[in-house]
């Protein structure tokens, strides 16, 4: 198998990327690793439950506004079309997620608005618990009345309910009730490396039942190694095909250079955020150690991995993109 053309003819679809936005950092180096991956889309980050609510909103209305302006190569988007089309221009196309329903302020009317602005996916909780559900370092104990609410907000405006970072009894119990496919953007398998940021076999399997994807991360703490390596990605991916078929599985390697503001009063690097609000990532689950990110320019490298795993062309192509791209044109409205 040419698994270099394999992957320049495929969707390559980051579902979700690792830095924390800043409203006022630099955006054309913080996005030039993917454009140097080829990726054809990507999932920004705009907030997620460790920040205030209103910080996602500052994102939003600064990516809205700079994008276009400093960054070239990307393309804002609402429908699969957008993507389609700003990929026959050569350009990657960009929506939104939120890791959290901290952002919402608890009003339903908020994930319309959010909708509105280009977020495509929503998270329940990082971490910790919230008004909508529990976290998965936290009580599981389970999805609220207003989680419930949000969800069957999400599934009639179109966003894709997203399950990373959740707890077990949420997942589930939020996987029963939405009438959409449900993924977990960026999650790894718990039977591989035992993490509480990593999923059962039983949540990998209600996910492919609602016809979601699973998207396996590049973090080394999730894969059970000290530097996240393409082997490891694909030996993961390759478990949840096991479980699901291939068509179920995606990748996400929440990927996250480090970015600060121009003051260099704030910065996106995980240790020092985590040095400063050590709640969400609690003591004892690793965090402390420092974790690596494998290089989102390194996809290619996880491209020949898949295929010495035994996956087909069209297996691979999938995972790279195809799958998360199905969800997308089943969801979105």
């Amino acid at each position: 198998m040419d698994t270099a053309a394999v992957y320049k003819d495929s969707l390559i679809w980051d579902d979700h990327c690792g830095f924390e936005m800043l409203p006022d950092a630099p955006l054309l180096p913080l996005l030039t690793p993917w454009r140097e991956a080829g990726v054809d889309y990507l999932s920004i980050n705009v907030g997620f439950d460790v920040k205030a609510w209103t910080r996602t909103i500052e994102n939003i209305a600064a990516l809205r506004r700079r994008l276009p302006l400093e960054v070239p190569f990307c393309r804002l988007v609402s429908s699969v079309a957008d993507i389609d089309a700003a990929r026959a221009e050569g350009k990657m196309a960009v929506t939104f997620d939120i890791e959290g329903m901290n952002a919402l302020n608890g009003r339903l009317d908020m994930v319309q608005f959010y909708y509105d602005l280009g977020v495509r996916h929503m998270l329940f909780a990082y971490n910790r618990n919230n008004l909508a559900g529990s976290g998965c370092h936290d009580e599981d104990s389970g999805l609220t009345d207003f989680g419930g609410q949000v969800i069957d907000e999400m599934n009639r405006v179109g966003m894709v309910v997203d399950c990373s970072h959740s707890g077990f009894k949420t997942t589930m119990a939020a996987m029963e009730r939405s009438s959409a496919p449900v993924v977990f953007s960026h999650s790894n398998p718990k039977t591989l490396v035992d993490h509480g940021r990593n999923i059962t076999d039983e949540q990998i399997k209600a996910c492919a039942a609602t016809g979601g994807v699973i998207g396996i991360n590049g973090v080394s703490l999730f894969l059970g190694e000290k530097d996240a390596s393409p082997a490891n990605v694909a030996r993961h991916a390759a478990y949840v095909a096991e479980l699901t078929g291939p068509q179920h599985v995606g990748i996400s390697l929440d990927y996250a250079p480090k970015t600060e503001s121009p003051d260099a009063k704030e910065t996106s690097d995980i240790a020092e955020t985590i040095a400063r609000d050590p709640y969400y990532w609690p003591p004892g689950t690793g965090y402390e150690k420092g974790v690596s990110y494998l290089d989102i320019r390194r996809l290619p490298e996880v491209t020949g991995e898949l295929a010495k795993t035994g996956f087909t062309e069209t297996d691979i192509a999938g995972i790279l993109g195809g799958n998360f791209k199905r969800i997308a044109a089943q969801v979105w409205k």
